[in-house]
Parts: C-alpha cells; structure tokens; sequence
C-alpha cells in the first residue's frame, strides 16, 4: 500500500565507541525528513567499559521522548543488542544503525523510500552500488566480502551485492517475528536467510560507506568471515523462521517445507471449486498456490504475520484479494454474504469451538447452491499432544461431520478419507511419544514420499488422518 510518510525505529548498538557514539545520536536524531513522520533512536549500550555508556546517559537525558537508552551489563554482542533493541521499537520500519560513523545516517531516507511505495518488507543499504562516495581501505576485506555474498546468493538464490552490510532496515513487524538467535556479527546473515526464507520482498540501495582502520577501532576481524561462512550453512539447513505466538506461527509454517504434499491435497480439492472462491485459513499460501488462478479468489486469515505474508507473495495478480477473516466472527463476513461459489476451509474448523456459529458464516457467503470443501482432522481415538499443540478443540467422524453440516443448512454431496498413511505416524507421535512439534526429517520423508503414499491411500484398510467433505448450500 503506498503512503506519503512512515514512522521509523533506529536501533543503535553501542560498545566502546566514547568517541563517535555522540555524534552518531546526534546526526540520527538532526534526520529531518518529510516522509518519516516520527523517529526515534533506541540504543543499547552492550556492556560498555570505556565511558560510553555515562555519554549516552547525559544523552539520553537531553533528548526524552526522542531517544531511549538500555543497558546490558556485560557485553553480549551485536545481534543480542540489536534483539534488545528491537523489544521497544514502534515504528512502522526498523533499521539498524552501528554507533562507529561507518554509516552515514544522511543515508535513512533512501532505505525509507521502498517502503512507502508498499513494494519494500526489506532494504539493505549496499556498499558496492553506486554510491556518491566510499572510503578506499581494504582490497582483501572487500574480496572476502564478495566471496561470502556470492556463498549466500548461491544458497538463497538472491543476486545481493552486499550480503554483511550493517544498513538493514525492515518492517518492524516482519523483524519482531522472526528470532534473532546470533549474539555477534552473524546476525548479518541470520537476517538474510531468514527473510529470505520467509518470503520477504528485499530491496538494496546505494550508500555512502566511510570505514575505518583497525586503528581507528574497527572490530571485525578474519575469523568473523569464518564464523559466517558457518552461519550461512546453518541457516540455509535449518527453518527458525517465526517465535512462538498465540497463532501457532511458528507449527504451522512447517507445512511450508512439504510442498508435494501440498500439491497431492490441492489435486484433491480442485476439481470441486468453482470460479469465485473464498479460501478461509490460507497461512502462507501454501493451497492458495495450488488452486489459483481463479475468476476471483479471495485469501483469508486471522494471522498478521500471515497476510502481510500474502499481501506480498501475491501483489500483482488481478483476481487476488487478501483479507482478514475469522470463521467464528460474524462481522467479517458481513460483506461476503452471497459473494462466492465456493468456501474452501481446510485444517480450519476443528480450531473453532462455536462450529455451529461458524458453518452459519460459511453458508452467509455462499451463493445458493454454491459448494463448501472442508477438511478436518478424523479420529478421535487419534487425539494427542500435536492436535494440543495446533490448538484442535475436536477430531471427526464421517458421522459428526455429517451431521454438523447438514444442521446447518448443508447437503453433502461427497465425502472422502484423506492421507490414510500417515495415520500410524500420528497416533504413534501424538499419543505415545507426545511430541509437540514436527520432525524436519519427518517432513522431509513425508514430502519425498508422497508418491508412494498416493499410490497406497486407496487401498489401506483404515481411516485417512483427514476427511474431506464436499456440501452443497440448501
């Protein structure tokens, strides 16, 4: 969405630098921009020893309202600043701004200016675009920091130019969800892969880059290139992409990573959808991918993080919309009522203790005689810790299925077992190991057998994990 002006939260790691870090503040807070309607500098003194942090106490006294100063005992390194930091941003960006000058903050609005035009979740400020100027130091620094941008390209697949610039700036709910797990220079990135990962739109820009000299205290050194070779691997292995919230963000994503399942169920479910489809629970797009394009296709959640998700993923497609929509609120579908020929609700209802509340919204937005396809969770001698963990208020029976929906103004036309395989792997997980999470390896294997699975679901003697059932509005 495009807007004339942003607010926006600087966060300033600080160690040892008594002799820039004031002018670092005070060239920040003299940043006068017309676009950024509020700034405000939050720095985290990281254990100072030199007489940093009694500058950025008389500082932090000058300019109240305007600036924020915390205060880490010891010293715990960069990402664990800028992570301490990031708890008391505001702002509709955050960026990340060193105390040392080697960024010239007269910089921050050319990494504003993607943001406002709604294109930007994240803009790095490069050093090896074309810049008004640059410091010439280093020739095997700058070799090593190609090296390690070309690593980090291959692995993600993104042409960056300067994979280790300090000059981040992202929205500061995109950043806020995401755990920062490196305390020192490998946060650089840790950013990257995980926004990478996350789907996140990245746009570099050109800077002004005026390093220093180890004499004049620069603090990287050869082994942090090592260290970040290191991180790179990691990240690029491992998916830690969403903290803990009251949305099973950081579960649920994890379907993410079994895309040929995805594909088996959205073959399930096609063929019964119409022209003018309402998909209710769409996460990060993972079925919506499967079953457009469509006439109209509106993607709907109740998770934040989900639909900025969306927003951007799928900016650009004509018959898209993206909305906020609770299954059991009757207001978010006040102005759906009558507007499709399909509900697709897959993994949804079992959530929401009012069912019978929630098929009254379902059947409100559908044209009469348009379809309803659910898929729920089946068994309930299946329910354990992982049906706890995602939040199931029940599992089903065809039985109770069927008798919910035609309660509630539904004829069903077809219902169908899903995904019988992995039956056994559920109960065993969920009820006698109690695990409370999925296995990568587990949805590695699920993902590169699904081949196999298709081919046995017809034929296995019990009932599928789910069941899919196709309605028609009375």
């Amino acid at each position: 969405m495009t807007t004339h002006s942003l607010t926006l939260s600087v966060v300033m790691p600080a160690f040892d630098e008594r002799y820039l870090v004031a002018e670092s503040v005070r060239r920040v807070l003299a940043l006068s921009d017309p676009r950024i309607a509020r700034l405000d500098l939050i720095v985290v003194d990281d254990g100072s020893t030199d007489g940093t942090r009694e500058i950025l106490r008389r500082l932090a006294s000058e300019n109240p309202g305007r600036m924020r100063l915390v205060e880490h005992a010891e010293n715990r390194g960069k990402g664990a600043a800028v992570a301490t930091g990031l708890e008391f941003a505001t702002g509709d960006v955050t960026l990340v701004q060193d105390a040392d000058l080697e960024y010239d903050p007269r910089d921050i609005p050319r990494l504003v200016e993607p943001f406002l035009s709604g294109e930007a979740d994240a803009v790095f400020g490069s050093r090896f675009l074309v810049g008004e100027y640059r410091r010439v130091l280093y020739f095997r620094h700058t070799l090593a920091n190609k090296l390690l941008t070309t690593v980090a390209n291959l692995l993600t697949d993104l042409n960056l130019s300067d994979v280790e610039t300090c000059y981040k700036a992202v929205r500061t709910s995109l950043l806020r969800s995401i755990p920062i797990r490196s305390r020192d220079f490998r946060i650089e990135p840790e950013l990257v892969f995980k926004l990478q990962k996350r789907g996140a739109r990245i746009f570099e820009v050109p800077i002004r880059y005026a390093g220093r000299t180890y004499e004049e205290g620069k603090k990287v050194r050869a082994r942090d290139g090592f260290l970040a070779l290191g991180a790179m691997l990691r990240w690029w292995m491992i998916d830690d992409l969403y903290k803990p919230d009251e949305h099973g963000s950081n579960i649920l994503v994890s379907m993410s990573d079994v895309p040929k399942f995805n594909r088996w169920m959205g073959d399930a479910i096609r063929p019964h959808c119409g022209d003018r489809v309402l998909e209710i629970g769409s996460g990060i797009g993972n079925m919506t991918r499967n079953l457009c394009p469509r006439e109209a296709y509106t993607a709907s959640d109740v998770n934040p993080l989900y639909l900025e998700y969306l927003r951007g993923a799928f900016q650009g497609r004509p018959y898209l919309d993206v909305r906020h929509c609770d299954l059991a609120n009757p207001a978010d579908f006040e102005r759906l009522e009558g507007r499709y020929d399909t509900v697709v609700c897959l993994n949804v209802l079992e959530h929401v203790p009012d069912e019978a509340g929630a098929l009254a919204n379902v059947r409100r937005a559908l044209a009469p005689g348009g379809k309803f396809v659910v898929l729920v969770p089946q068994g309930p001698g299946l329910y354990g810790s992982l049906d706890e963990v995602l939040g199931h208020v029940r599992r089903y029976t065809r039985a109770s299925l069927t008798q919910s929906l035609e309660a509630a103004g539904f004829e069903v036309e077809t219902m169908f077992d899903f995904n019988r395989a992995t039956t056994p792997a559920w109960w065993w997980n969920g009820r006698v190991l109690k695990r409370r999470h999925f296995g990568r390896v587990q949805l590695k294997g699920l993902n590169s057998t699904v081949w196999l699975i298709r081919m046995l679901d017809p034929i296995l003697p019990w009932h599928g994990t789910s069941v899919v059932a196709v309605a028609r509005r009375r």
